[in-house]
Protein backbone atom coordinates (compact mmCIF):
# COMPACT_ATOMS: atom_id res chain seq x y z
CA UNK A 1 0.00 0.00 0.00
CA UNK A 2 1.31 3.11 -1.15
CA UNK A 3 2.28 6.07 1.23
CA UNK A 4 -0.44 8.25 -0.37
CA UNK A 5 -2.95 5.47 -0.35
CA UNK A 6 -2.28 4.67 3.56
CA UNK A 7 -2.62 8.79 4.28
CA UNK A 8 -6.17 8.85 2.98
CA UNK A 9 -7.06 6.02 4.74
CA UNK A 10 -5.83 6.68 8.45
CA UNK A 11 -6.69 10.71 8.32
CA UNK A 12 -8.97 11.12 5.17
CA UNK A 13 -11.59 8.51 5.90
CA UNK A 14 -12.11 9.43 9.97
CA UNK A 15 -12.63 13.25 8.97
CA UNK A 16 -15.28 11.90 6.06
CA UNK A 17 -16.72 9.92 8.73
CA UNK A 18 -16.89 12.56 11.51
CA UNK A 19 -18.41 15.24 8.74
CA UNK A 20 -21.03 12.60 7.29
CA UNK A 21 -21.78 11.94 11.35
CA UNK A 22 -22.27 15.89 11.85
CA UNK A 23 -23.83 16.70 8.36
CA UNK A 24 -26.49 14.26 9.02
CA UNK A 25 -27.13 15.77 12.84
CA UNK A 26 -27.43 19.66 11.31
CA UNK A 27 -29.18 18.66 7.79
CA UNK A 28 -26.91 19.72 5.70
CA UNK A 29 -24.34 18.00 3.38
CA UNK A 30 -21.39 18.37 5.26
CA UNK A 31 -19.67 21.08 3.14
CA UNK A 32 -19.45 23.86 5.27
CA UNK A 33 -17.39 21.50 7.81
CA UNK A 34 -15.02 20.12 4.77
CA UNK A 35 -14.73 23.29 3.16
CA UNK A 36 -12.68 25.50 5.57
CA UNK A 37 -10.69 21.84 6.86
CA UNK A 38 -9.89 21.40 3.34
CA UNK A 39 -8.18 24.64 2.92
CA UNK A 40 -6.91 25.43 5.75
CA UNK A 41 -5.72 21.39 7.13
CA UNK A 42 -4.99 20.29 3.19
CA UNK A 43 -3.48 23.38 1.52
CA UNK A 44 -6.36 23.65 -1.29
CA UNK A 45 -7.08 26.78 -2.52
CA UNK A 46 -10.47 27.87 -2.13
CA UNK A 47 -12.61 26.73 -5.33
CA UNK A 48 -10.90 23.04 -4.86
CA UNK A 49 -12.19 22.88 -1.55
CA UNK A 50 -15.41 23.42 -2.90
CA UNK A 51 -15.35 20.91 -6.20
CA UNK A 52 -13.71 18.40 -3.40
CA UNK A 53 -16.39 18.98 -0.89
CA UNK A 54 -19.23 18.41 -3.37
CA UNK A 55 -17.66 14.59 -3.90
CA UNK A 56 -18.78 14.05 -0.51
CA UNK A 57 -21.93 16.24 -0.40
CA UNK A 58 -23.61 14.95 -3.59
CA UNK A 59 -23.83 10.95 -1.80
CA UNK A 60 -24.94 12.77 1.28
CA UNK A 61 -27.45 14.63 0.38
CA UNK A 62 -29.01 12.04 -2.34
CA UNK A 63 -29.44 9.30 0.71
CA UNK A 64 -30.93 12.00 3.04
CA UNK A 65 -33.25 13.48 0.05
CA UNK A 66 -34.76 10.09 -0.45
CA UNK A 67 -35.31 9.71 3.43
CA UNK A 68 -37.29 12.69 3.42
CA UNK A 69 -39.24 11.43 0.62
CA UNK A 70 -40.67 8.76 2.11
CA UNK A 71 -41.60 10.77 5.34
CA UNK A 72 -42.20 14.23 4.38
CA UNK A 73 -43.54 13.95 0.45
CA UNK A 74 -44.14 17.42 -1.22
CA UNK A 75 -46.10 18.31 -4.51
CA UNK A 76 -43.66 16.60 -7.29
CA UNK A 77 -44.50 19.53 -9.77
CA UNK A 78 -43.40 21.94 -7.59
CA UNK A 79 -40.65 19.96 -6.38
CA UNK A 80 -39.79 19.77 -10.17
CA UNK A 81 -39.88 23.39 -10.48
CA UNK A 82 -37.73 24.18 -7.93
CA UNK A 83 -35.34 21.64 -8.57
CA UNK A 84 -35.03 22.81 -12.40
CA UNK A 85 -34.59 26.64 -11.51
CA UNK A 86 -31.99 25.98 -8.56
CA UNK A 87 -29.68 23.25 -11.22
CA UNK A 88 -30.02 25.58 -14.20
CA UNK A 89 -28.70 28.78 -11.76
CA UNK A 90 -25.99 26.28 -10.01
CA UNK A 91 -24.76 25.43 -13.13
CA UNK A 92 -23.85 28.83 -14.26
CA UNK A 93 -23.00 30.49 -10.84
CA UNK A 94 -20.26 27.54 -10.35
CA UNK A 95 -18.60 28.55 -13.51
CA UNK A 96 -18.50 32.06 -12.89
CA UNK A 97 -16.88 31.07 -9.09
CA UNK A 98 -13.98 29.62 -11.16
CA UNK A 99 -13.34 33.17 -12.54
CA UNK A 100 -13.33 34.68 -9.36
CA UNK A 101 -10.45 35.77 -7.18
CA UNK A 102 -9.12 32.58 -4.79
CA UNK A 103 -9.01 35.58 -2.05
CA UNK A 104 -12.32 36.81 -2.51
CA UNK A 105 -14.17 34.00 -3.22
CA UNK A 106 -12.73 32.83 0.18
CA UNK A 107 -13.97 36.09 1.72
CA UNK A 108 -17.48 35.58 0.51
CA UNK A 109 -17.67 32.09 2.09
CA UNK A 110 -16.69 33.56 5.47
CA UNK A 111 -19.13 36.37 5.09
CA UNK A 112 -22.03 33.56 4.06
CA UNK A 113 -21.07 31.78 7.24
CA UNK A 114 -21.05 34.42 9.49
CA UNK A 115 -24.52 35.57 8.06
CA UNK A 116 -26.30 31.84 8.48
CA UNK A 117 -24.52 31.65 12.09
CA UNK A 118 -26.18 35.24 13.43
CA UNK A 119 -29.46 34.00 11.73
CA UNK A 120 -29.25 30.29 13.60
CA UNK A 121 -28.31 31.92 16.69
CA UNK A 122 -30.51 35.06 16.93
CA UNK A 123 -33.94 33.55 15.12
CA UNK A 124 -36.56 31.76 16.48
CA UNK A 125 -36.86 28.21 15.72
CA UNK A 126 -40.93 28.69 15.13
CA UNK A 127 -42.33 29.40 11.97
CA UNK A 128 -42.29 33.25 11.57
CA UNK A 129 -44.61 33.53 8.16
CA UNK A 130 -48.23 34.39 9.34
CA UNK A 131 -49.87 34.18 5.76
CA UNK A 132 -47.96 32.15 3.03
CA UNK A 133 -47.07 33.42 -0.04
CA UNK A 134 -48.16 32.37 -3.48
CA UNK A 135 -46.64 28.72 -4.19
CA UNK A 136 -46.27 30.47 -7.85
CA UNK A 137 -43.21 32.26 -6.20
CA UNK A 138 -41.42 28.94 -5.41
CA UNK A 139 -38.94 29.14 -8.59
CA UNK A 140 -37.80 32.40 -6.35
CA UNK A 141 -36.37 29.99 -3.37
CA UNK A 142 -34.70 27.59 -6.15
CA UNK A 143 -32.84 30.53 -7.72
CA UNK A 144 -31.65 31.75 -4.20
CA UNK A 145 -30.50 28.11 -3.18
CA UNK A 146 -28.73 27.57 -6.69
CA UNK A 147 -27.10 30.61 -6.25
CA UNK A 148 -25.17 29.31 -3.41
CA UNK A 149 -24.72 26.41 -4.36
CA UNK A 150 -22.61 27.35 -7.55
CA UNK A 151 -21.13 29.99 -6.29
CA UNK A 152 -19.93 28.77 -2.32
CA UNK A 153 -20.37 24.52 -3.24
CA UNK A 154 -22.91 24.50 -0.41
CA UNK A 155 -25.61 26.41 1.56
CA UNK A 156 -28.26 25.83 -0.94
CA UNK A 157 -30.86 24.19 2.12
CA UNK A 158 -29.37 26.76 4.35
CA UNK A 159 -30.51 29.34 2.14
CA UNK A 160 -33.81 27.29 1.16
CA UNK A 161 -35.08 26.10 4.07
CA UNK A 162 -35.32 29.51 5.60
CA UNK A 163 -37.44 31.01 3.14
CA UNK A 164 -39.58 28.38 2.69
CA UNK A 165 -40.69 28.29 6.16
CA UNK A 166 -40.76 32.35 6.63
CA UNK A 167 -41.52 33.74 3.78
CA UNK A 168 -44.45 30.25 2.46
CA UNK A 169 -45.08 29.41 6.09
CA UNK A 170 -44.15 25.49 5.63
CA UNK A 171 -43.54 23.30 8.68
CA UNK A 172 -39.60 22.77 9.24
CA UNK A 173 -39.62 18.70 8.10
CA UNK A 174 -41.75 19.93 4.65
CA UNK A 175 -39.21 22.92 4.39
CA UNK A 176 -36.29 20.40 4.28
CA UNK A 177 -37.51 18.28 2.15
CA UNK A 178 -38.63 20.86 -0.59
CA UNK A 179 -34.63 22.02 0.21
CA UNK A 180 -32.96 18.54 -0.57
CA UNK A 181 -35.47 17.73 -3.46
CA UNK A 182 -33.55 21.14 -5.11
CA UNK A 183 -30.21 21.13 -3.21
CA UNK A 184 -29.52 17.16 -3.81
CA UNK A 185 -29.88 17.02 -7.97
CA UNK A 186 -28.05 20.71 -7.91
CA UNK A 187 -25.24 19.47 -6.03
CA UNK A 188 -24.51 16.97 -8.87
CA UNK A 189 -24.45 20.58 -11.27
CA UNK A 190 -21.96 21.72 -9.06
CA UNK A 191 -20.00 18.95 -9.31
CA UNK A 192 -19.85 18.79 -12.64
CA UNK A 193 -19.01 22.54 -13.42
CA UNK A 194 -15.98 22.09 -10.62
CA UNK A 195 -14.88 18.90 -12.26
CA UNK A 196 -14.97 20.63 -15.67
CA UNK A 197 -12.92 23.27 -14.78
CA UNK A 198 -10.42 20.76 -12.73
CA UNK A 199 -11.45 21.82 -9.21
CA UNK A 200 -11.75 18.86 -7.89
CA UNK A 201 -9.56 16.55 -5.57
CA UNK A 202 -10.74 12.88 -6.58
CA UNK A 203 -8.91 10.58 -4.36
CA UNK A 204 -9.47 12.95 -1.21
CA UNK A 205 -13.30 13.66 -2.37
CA UNK A 206 -14.00 9.88 -3.00
CA UNK A 207 -12.26 8.53 0.35
CA UNK A 208 -14.26 11.62 2.37
CA UNK A 209 -17.53 10.59 0.92
CA UNK A 210 -17.24 6.62 1.74
CA UNK A 211 -16.56 7.91 5.52
CA UNK A 212 -19.49 9.79 5.52
CA UNK A 213 -22.36 7.31 4.11
CA UNK A 214 -21.25 5.23 6.77
CA UNK A 215 -22.20 7.63 9.53
CA UNK A 216 -24.53 9.70 7.58
CA UNK A 217 -27.79 7.82 9.34
CA UNK A 218 -25.91 8.21 12.88
CA UNK A 219 -26.20 11.70 12.75
CA UNK A 220 -29.65 11.91 11.85
CA UNK A 221 -30.79 9.52 14.50
CA UNK A 222 -29.18 11.96 17.35
CA UNK A 223 -30.27 14.92 15.70
CA UNK A 224 -34.29 13.74 16.42
CA UNK A 225 -33.52 13.50 20.13
CA UNK A 226 -31.43 16.75 20.17
CA UNK A 227 -34.01 19.50 21.17
CA UNK A 228 -33.77 21.92 17.91
CA UNK A 229 -33.01 24.91 20.01
CA UNK A 230 -30.13 23.82 21.47
CA UNK A 231 -29.02 22.19 17.43
CA UNK A 232 -29.61 25.50 15.93
CA UNK A 233 -27.12 27.56 18.55
CA UNK A 234 -24.55 24.96 18.60
CA UNK A 235 -24.33 24.84 14.71
CA UNK A 236 -24.41 28.73 14.61
CA UNK A 237 -21.59 29.04 16.68
CA UNK A 238 -19.85 26.31 15.20
CA UNK A 239 -20.30 28.20 12.26
CA UNK A 240 -19.31 31.67 12.95
CA UNK A 241 -15.99 30.46 14.80
CA UNK A 242 -14.70 28.99 11.64
CA UNK A 243 -15.86 32.19 10.09
CA UNK A 244 -13.89 34.58 11.58
CA UNK A 245 -10.62 31.54 11.44
CA UNK A 246 -11.20 32.19 7.95
CA UNK A 247 -11.06 35.66 7.81
CA UNK A 248 -7.76 35.68 10.41
CA UNK A 249 -5.99 33.17 8.57
CA UNK A 250 -7.18 35.25 5.20
CA UNK A 251 -5.30 38.64 6.32
CA UNK A 252 -2.67 36.93 8.87
CA UNK A 253 -1.36 33.75 7.97
CA UNK A 254 -1.90 34.55 3.92
CA UNK A 255 -3.59 31.18 3.16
Amino acid sequence: MSAQMLHLLLIVLPLGAAMGFFGGLFGIGGGIIAIPVLVLGFGLDQATAQGTALVMMVPNLLLAWWRYARHNPVPLGRALQVAAVGAATTWGTAHFAHLLDQGLLRTLFALFLLFVALRLIVASPERTAEKSRDPRWLPVVGLAGGSSMGLLGVGGGLVVSPLLTGWFGLGQRTAQSFALAMVAPSSVFALGAYAQNQRVDWPVGLVLALGGTLTVAAGVALAHRWPERVLRRAFGWMMAATSVWLVISQHVFGG
